[in-house]
C-alpha cells in the first residue's frame, strides 16, 4: 500500500466500511480500522463485513487492520467511530499534523463536548473536519447518488485539498466553514429521529411525523444558533437534509429504536443485542441537559428523554406535547 496515496479509515461499523468503499471506488487505496481483529481478517479474506454491512462486496483496493498504530503515518484520516468513543481511539494513535475528519454524529456524554472539541483535546496537531448530511450507508457502498457537507475549519484551503481525495461521481461534497453547524444538525436530527420512529409506532400517521419533522427542525435550529451555528448550515444537507432521511426511514438505527419505543418496548429491549449504535439515545439526554443549562426550550428533544428513561411513555409524552399552547409558527415567536 502506497502510504502517501492512502487514505484511512478508523472504525468499520456500517458507515466506516461504505466510506471505504465510496472512496475505492475509483481505485483509491483504502486503510480501513477495526476493533475486531476477526472482522479485519475476514474483509481481508472474503471482501465482505457481515457483522456491520452484511450484502457488500468489498472493492480489493481495500485492506483492513486491527492495529490502529498502521494508520499512524496517513496524512488523510477519516474517524467513523461512535462519538461517545472518539476520544478514547483518538488517544490511541500519535499526534501528527495530518487531516482529520469527523464522521461520529453525536455530543459526548459527561462533558457535553461537540466532536471537533473532543478532537482538539485528543489530536491538537490535526487539521480539522466535519462530514456530514443525508446517509444510509448501504446506499452509499452500492454507489448511489449521495450529497454531504465537508465542512473545513481552515476553510477552503483544506477544502481545495481534501474535497478532491473525498468526492467521487456519485458522492458529492459541498463545502462550509460552519463546523459548529454540521455537527449539530448531526447530532440533534439523532434524537428527532427517535421521536419519529415514535410516531410511527404509535401509528400517529404521516401528518403527525410531517408536522414533528418540522417542529423538531425549530428545534435544531434554535439550539444551533444559540451555539454558534448558522442558519443556512442547519437549513442544508447536513441539518435538515440528514433530518429528513433518518425520519423517514427504518433503515435509520435511530428511527427503528424509536418504532420499537412506540410499539411499547423499553429502551433497554429495544437496544439489546444490536451491533450498531443508535447514537441518539446517547446524545438526547447531553442535549437535553444543556439546553436547560442555556434556558432553550427544546420540548421534543425533552419527550425523547423522558420516553429513553422509562419516565414516561410514548403515548403520554405526545399527549402533552399536544397540550401545550398554542403559539404563532416563525422561529422569531417561539
Amino acid at each position: 500500500m502506497n502510504r502517501g496515496k492512502a487514505i484511512g479509515v478508523v472504525g468499520a461499523g456500517a458507515w466506516g466500511t461504505a466510506l471505504a468503499q465510496a472512496l475505492a471506488s475509483d481505485g483509491s487505496e483504502v486503510l480501513l480500522w477495526a476493533r475486531e481483529t476477526a472482522l479485519a481478517a475476514e474483509i481481508n479474506a472474503q471482501r465482505t463485513n457481515s457483522l456491520f454491512l452484511p450484502g457488500a462486496t468489498l472493492a480489493p483496493t481495500i485492506r483492513a487492520t486491527g492495529d490502529l498504530a498502521e494508520l499512524a503515518a496517513l496524512p488523510v484520516l477519516l474517524a467513523v467511530v461512535p462519538a461517545q468513543f472518539l476520544g478514547s481511539v483518538l488517544a490511541g494513535l500519535p499526534d501528527a499534523p495530518r487531516d482529520l475528519v469527523l464522521c461520529a454524529k453525536g455530543i459526548e456524554a459527561g462533558t457535553g463536548r461537540l466532536m471537533a472539541d473532543v478532537a482538539r483535546a485528543a489530536a491538537p496537531a490535526a487539521s480539522l473536519a466535519v462530514l456530514s448530511g443525508p446517509t444510509f450507508a448501504h446506499e452509499v457502498a452500492a454507489g448511489l447518488p449521495t450529497g454531504v457537507t465537508l465542512a473545513c475549519s481552515e476553510g477552503e484551503a483544506q477544502w481545495h485539498r481534501l474535497a478532491p481525495l473525498i468526492a467521487r461521481p456519485a458522492f458529492r461534497t459541498y463545502f462550509t466553514d460552519d463546523i459548529i453547524g454540521a455537527e449539530i444538525g448531526g447530532a440533534v436530527k439523532n434524537v428527532l429521529a427517535i421521536a419519529c420512529g415514535v410516531v410511527d409506532g404509535l401509528a400517529l400517521g404521516e401528518n403527525a411525523r410531517a408536522a414533528l419533522i418540522a417542529r423538531g427542525y425549530a428545534e435544531m435550529l434554535r439550539f444551533g444558533l444559540a451555539r454558534g451555528a448558522r442558519a443556512e448550515t442547519l437549513a442544508g444537507l447536513c441539518g435538515l437534509g440528514d433530518l429528513v432521511l433518518t425520519c423517514s426511514s427504518t433503515s435509520s438505527r435511530n428511527f427503528s429504536l424509536g418504532k420499537a419505543l412506540g410499539e411499547g418496548r423499553s429502551a433497554a429491549e429495544a437496544l439489546a443485542g444490536k451491533a450498531s449504535v443508535a447514537e441518539g439515545a446517547a446524545t438526547a439526554p447531553v442535549l437535553a441537559g444543556l439546553a436547560r443549562r442555556d434556558g432553550l426550550d427544546l420540548p421534543i428533544i425533552e419527550g425523547v428523554c423522558r420516553v429513553l428513561a422509562g419516565e414516561m411513555t410514548a403515548r403520554a409524552v405526545v399527549a402533552d406535547l399536544l397540550a401545550r399552547p398554542l403559539r404563532a409558527e416563525p422561529e422569531s415567536s417561539v
